[in-house]
This record gives C-alpha cells, structure tokens and sequence, in this order.
C-alpha cells in the first residue's frame, strides 16, 4: 500500500510522492471535493491542482466522478488506466457522496490495498481514508452533499488524519486543532498534521514527514 497523504497542497516533501510512483507519471486529479463551488470556481480549483502536478514533472488529468453516477464497473476501468490518484481538498462530505454514488469508493479501497495505485491527496482527500467522518462536521458542512451524509469513511486508514493542526495560515487552523485535542480526549486515534507536513505509506513503512510518527 503507498500513501502520501498531506495536510495542504503538495506540502513539503514532493520527492517522496515522486519515489512513490516508480518512474511512472499518469495521475487522476479527483476534484470532486469542490462540487458544491460555483462551476467557475470549481474548474479554477482543478488547473490549481493540474498546474502543481506538472511542475513536479507528472502527466496530470481530472476524473470528475460526476460522470460516473451508478457505473462502478467504468469508474473502476478508468481508475485502473493511471499510476496514481491525486484528490484534493475540500468538503470531506461532498467528497464522500460523489465517492459513494460512483462507486469509486470500493474500486479506490481495492486498487490501494493491492498496491495497484498510489493514493495521494491532501485534507479532505485524506480524511475520507479513516474509518469513520465523526467529529469533521464542525469544520466541513454535512448538508452541502445534495443527499444525507454518509459517516463511515472508506476505512483505508486505521485512524482518524486531522490536517491544518497548529497552522496559522490556515483558515481551519484553529477548528482543526480543537477536533484533534477532542480526539485526544475522547481517545480516539489519530494522525495529526501541520500544513507541510505528510503522511507517506510505502508497504510496512510509515512515517509522518515533519513530526514524529
């Protein structure tokens, strides 16, 4: 199983993902967090991702799984053709439904656990990996997916990943770091990152890049 699962953007470590992909270049860009952003803005949100990819020498191209409502069997076909999949930020419940309704969900979790795929992705793309969403919807909105949420994750993960923890650059900062103190209460595990820091899963290694694992 590879990950590189960041808290921000490509974050600090764009040679990890690199290794990552074993020479190979082909890279979905899943957008499908942003769904619910006016269409302009939205497609202003994917040549940002599009943009950033190519500048670390990869062949990115977007995968909108909106054309894919109710056909697992092609969602799974096309996902299968890249090296690497790139999801990016955005509502975590948005992102969820559009995962579900496709069936991505399923053909995602398959292809990552036989190593066929490299999951890459940053806040929300990476949350949407644990076992359960509970405790996200003080920073992401339930009701902005067009159907009621859905609160277990694809389970890839064994714990929860909180991004934008102690970063004050970050809007979410201070809402994130308040779910990851809550989550140390209440003892429910959890990986939590600062903005620049990842996560990267290559077989039995894993390491958060920035703080301690």
């Amino acid at each position: 199983m590879r990950l590189y699962l960041s808290s921000f953007r490509v974050g600090d470590h764009p040679d990890r993902l690199r290794a990552l992909l074993r020479g190979r270049v082909d890279i979905a860009v899943i957008a499908n967090a942003i769904d619910a952003q006016a269409e302009d803005e939205r497609s202003a949100g994917v040549e940002r991702e599009v943009e950033a990819l190519r500048a670390l020498g990869l062949r990115p191209a977007e995968l909108d799984l909106r054309q894919f409502a109710d056909r697992p069997a092609e969602v799974a076909e096309a996902l299968a053709w890249f090296s690497a999949v790139w999801v990016r930020g955005g509502n975590v419940f948005v992102l969820r439904h559009a995962l579900a309704l496709s069936g991505a969900d399923v053909a995602l979790a398959d292809l990552v656990r036989r190593d066929a795929l490299v999951y890459a992705a940053y806040s929300a793309g990476a949350c949407v990996l644990a076992p359960s969403l509970r405790g996200l919807e003080v920073c992401d909105d339930p009701r902005s997916a067009p159907a009621p949420p859905i609160w277990d994750g694809l389970g890839v993960l064994d714990r929860a990943f909180v991004p934008h923890v102690d970063s004050p650059d970050h809007p979410e900062a201070e809402t994130l770091t308040a779910v990851a103190a809550r989550y140390r209460a209440d003892g429910v595990p959890h990986y939590a990152l600062r903005d620049g820091d990842v996560l990267v899963m290559d077989g039995p290694e894993s390491r958060v890049r920035g703080v301690a694992p």
